[in-house]
């Protein structure tokens, strides 16, 4: 099955991404269907669009959306599925829902999209744990390169524009590239925020 302008896409696991193994046993981490944070966001690339030129390939892991995978309640109390579901095991996914794939073992993010890797706050009278609006460039594509950006690069970004994801036990944000916004120089001290629970 092709679609004209979508791409049709599988879980990679499953819907939800709220069972950790600890030990023998499984720990539910949240029982709230509607909560983003543990939507599954790791799909397989069952079928691309027909309308569209794209990297990526059939069989291909992609990070999306959380709403592609999302259950959720309307006005009246009734469980829906997100407008994506075709069924349990296949669903559509816009071009602007997936935000990076990968090939072979590398990470590579589609046209507009960047990852930024947060880091700790020097600033001793914050109470913020990481500082805000700064971080590491991880995964960049090549609209960024042709300004002169490179992986490790450290960056500033727009209020607003940062969205977290957890990919390979990392915790990233997804940027806007335009909401790049400067390039700064490493002053020595900076240092990666990973938290444990990642």
């Amino acid at each position: 099955m092709r679609s004209i302008f979508d791409f049709v896409i599988k879980p990679k696991k499953s819907r939800y991404n709220n069972v950790k193994n600890v030990g023998d046993k499984n720990l539910i981490l949240n029982t709230e269907m509607q909560n983003h944070q543990y939507v599954s966001r790791e799909a397989t690339v069952l079928s691309t669009p027909t309308s569209i030129k794209t990297p990526v390939k059939v069989g291909d892991d992609v990070v999306v959306h959380h709403n592609v995978f999302r259950r959720w309640y309307n006005v009246r109390g009734e469980e829906k599925n997100s407008r994506n579901f075709i069924n349990e095991n296949t669903y559509l996914c816009q071009q602007d829902q997936m935000y990076l794939y990968k090939k072979g073992n590398l990470w590579v993010p589609l046209k507009g999209f960047c990852f930024v890797k947060p880091i700790v706050n020097d600033n001793q009278l914050s109470t913020d744990k990481e500082k805000p609006l700064v971080g590491i460039l991880k995964y960049l594509g090549n609209d960024l390169r042709r300004v002169g950006l490179k992986e490790n690069d450290l960056v500033g970004f727009s209020p607003d524009s940062e969205f977290e994801f957890i990919i390979e036990r990392e915790r990233l944000y997804r940027v806007l590239t335009n909401s790049i916004t400067i390039k700064y120089e490493y002053q020595g001290q900076e240092e990666e925020y990973n938290p444990s629970w990642v």
